[in-house]
């Protein structure tokens, strides 16, 4: 197995973790409160690590730094709010629909033109949500499930932020704005419901804090010794493993609308990798960076 498709699997598995812990802690600590955690040990690490690898910090660009970090809060905001409520496989799935914003924002606001293909899957993709968000089944599950593709949405914020500042920052700073606004952000949504937690749950935040960063930095890595397309295929073993720990700690059984969505969603968004792909290869890019 080459060692880029390796890292892609060992984050995706390492992220898994973290949903689990996250799952595991929210019985008794408010969500906002675990991104406080999740975020603010990731920025003291994050922080030793630019400081190890003498990383210095930009005099510019810092309004679009903090906005990648508004969008990363939110997305972590709606998503441990998500996995809180609804089946990690279910949470899993919505999540992994930011490629498709992704593509929408390209449009709107960097104004790049959507190719006819991503256009043809749109469908799936609709029709994927609207199983996964079970309309008229069950009204309270629905309502989660759109928080959970709200989570998507930001993500998908998230990464053109994230193309639009790769060119002249650090991703050790793009990190460290991300996790460090994270933390400001949960700071007044936790203030009134804060919950002093046990030693468990203390332990099982400082592991979410950690696992999480060792997470992105396996993606980091597998980013640098793979293509995108190739990475971002092989994240969705992720979808897996989650469903596994949902089925072996809470004995989530996925139904029929969830396994058929999350067929619609994978199988559309491994075909919109595959055709980044073949754009990148033109001499075109979807989610270009826009040069300043």
């Amino acid at each position: 197995m080459k060692r880029g498709v390796f890292l892609a699997i060992l984050s995706s598995v390492t992220f898994s973790i973290m949903n689990a812990f996250v799952k595991a802690v929210s019985d008794t600590v408010p969500p906002a409160e675990i991104v406080f955690f999740r975020s603010v040990i990731g920025t003291v690490l994050i922080y030793l690590f630019m400081m190890k690898s003498r990383v210095r910090f930009s005099t510019s660009g810092i309004p679009m730094l903090m906005l990648r970090g508004v969008f990363g809060a939110l997305y972590l905001l709606a998503y441990f709010y998500t996995i809180s409520r609804i089946t990690l496989a279910d949470a899993s799935i919505l999540a992994h629909l930011s490629p498709f914003f992704a593509v929408l924002f390209s449009f709107l606001f960097l104004k790049e033109r959507i190719p006819r293909k991503t256009l043809a899957i749109l469908p799936l993709v609709i029709l994927g949500m609207v199983l996964l968000t079970k309309p008229g089944t069950y009204t309270s599950y629905s309502l989660y499930a759109l928080v959970g593709v709200l989570s998507a949405l930001f993500a998908g914020g998230a990464a053109v932020s994230i193309r639009f500042l790769s060119r002249k920052h650090h991703s050790f700073e793009i990190v460290f704005y991300f996790l460090a606004t994270a933390t400001l952000v949960a700071i007044p949504l936790m203030w009134k419901d804060f919950v002093l937690p046990s030693f468990t749950d203390l332990l099982l935040l400082i592991v979410i804090g950690v696992v999480s960063l060792l997470g992105q930095l396996f993606l980091t890595q597998a980013f640098s010794h793979e293509s995108v397309v190739v990475v971002e295929i092989a994240r969705y073993i992720g979808i897996v493993f989650n469903a596994l720990w949902g089925f072996l700690f809470w004995t989530e059984v996925p139904d029929l609308f969830t396994i058929s969505g999350g067929f619609l969603i994978i199988t559309a968004c491994i075909y919109l990798s595959q055709t980044r792909g073949e754009a990148r290869s033109k001499g075109r890019n979807l989610i270009p960076v826009i040069k300043r």
